[in-house]
């Protein structure tokens, strides 16, 4: 008998739009033979505002690939209805959570689908959070023992400070990291709100922006090193995918260069000695371990040629999932199609359920 599986997509992120690419790949993969056979699909999805939305005005999006404009209303008045989900969520066997960003990927979805006592794929709701707050998984992977770039952590009371405590926090920084340095909200994905800086003036505008976002923020050493992704998939034995480099003309990887087409370069294997990418696959696997993810991640990485070093940057719990997206391409490359690592993913959420 066909499981029915609820494909969850859209979310209240400023990765909306990317989240809806991701679900028109993985709708498409779910209706194509032989998941067609093993799978019945039920789109859900999740307005900006936060609102569900059937299985009939879902499909619409799928095929239009534009999310729904949101009528103004007041704040109460959409209160009830995020508590109102659509009747067919009754009918789900399994759910496929394609949401990126905050309320997507940090755990409270993750925590929502967990209460429904229903299995779901991706990471659990501590992997999810960990992964998503850049100074969790940086705490997680020096206990690891895996190498990373020199960072500070900075919170928004010492940035919206006295006259007195700010020029501090800056010299501190200055000392200790230098330029260029990375500041970055903890909790954003995407690269949303990173800003590279150069100067002092950068800096101060920079943390200023960073804790706009969140009260909480990091501030990383740069590096001149090579920017490499290894695929993880599975649960308590994972494995790890050939390794891809991303090269780009723009100053670092930033939003717009992810997701502009012919921005940036991905090369897929990378062209690396044998030795370092099975390093960079060894540890993609560790920090997978060190957060205790599940089904699906993407780790990335920076290979500093001059030195031979791997360091790890960070690791992404729900990766982009369209067709020309780094992870699926990863896992093609490595002798798994788009279709067969669907349905991986949720026999791995299935396997994983714990309740």
């Amino acid at each position: 008998m066909a499981q029915t599986i609820g494909l969850l997509f859209g979310g209240c992120s400023g990765e909306h739009e990317v989240s809806i690419l991701s679900a028109r790949a993985i709708a498409r993969a779910l209706t194509t033979p032989p998941n067609t056979e093993k799978y019945n699909l039920l789109p859900f999805y999740i307005q900006k505002n936060g609102i569900w939305q059937s299985s009939a005005v879902a499909q619409q999006v799928l095929e239009s690939g534009q999310p729904l404009v949101v009528e103004e209303q007041n704040q109460e008045g959409d209160r009830p209805q995020r508590w109102q989900f659509p009747a067919e969520v009754a009918e789900i066997d399994l759910w496929f959570p394609i949401l990126h960003g905050p309320n997507g990927e940090d755990g409270t979805v993750q925590g929502l689908l967990q209460l429904t006592q229903t299995p779901y794929v991706g990471a659990g709701v501590l992997a999810s959070a960990m992964g998503m707050d850049k100074i969790a998984m940086k705490t997680a992977f020096a206990q690891a023992g895996l190498p990373q770039v020199k960072y500070l952590t900075v919170h928004r009371h010492e940035v919206w400070s006295n006259p007195c405590v700010f020029p501090k926090l800056c010299d501190r920084i200055e000392a200790e990291l230098g330029y260029p340095c990375f500041v970055k909200p903890a909790n954003l994905g995407s690269s949303v709100g990173i800003t590279k800086v150069r100067t002092r003036s950068q800096l101060e505008a920079a943390l200023d922006s960073a804790a706009s976002y969140d009260r909480r923020i990091i501030v990383e050493a740069g590096v001149t090193a090579r920017e490499v992704e290894c695929a993880v998939l599975g649960n308590d034995q994972p494995i790890a995918s050939v390794v891809g480099e991303i090269t780009y003309t723009s100053d670092f990887y930033d939003y717009e260069t992810k997701y502009t087409e012919g921005k940036a370069d991905l090369a897929i294997p990378a062209p690396l000695p044998d030795t370092i990418t099975a390093q960079i696959q060894e540890m993609a696997v560790q920090a997978f371990l060190a957060i205790d993810a599940a089904g699906i991640a993407r780790v990335d990485f920076f290979y500093v040629e001059q030195t031979g070093e791997v360091l790890i940057n960070e690791i992404n719990t729900m990766p982009g999932f369209t067709a020309t997206s780094m992870y699926p391409m990863l896992w093609d490359a490595s002798g798994i199609s788009f279709p067969e690592l669907v349905d991986r993913l949720i026999q791995f959420g299935r396997e994983r359920a714990n309740f």
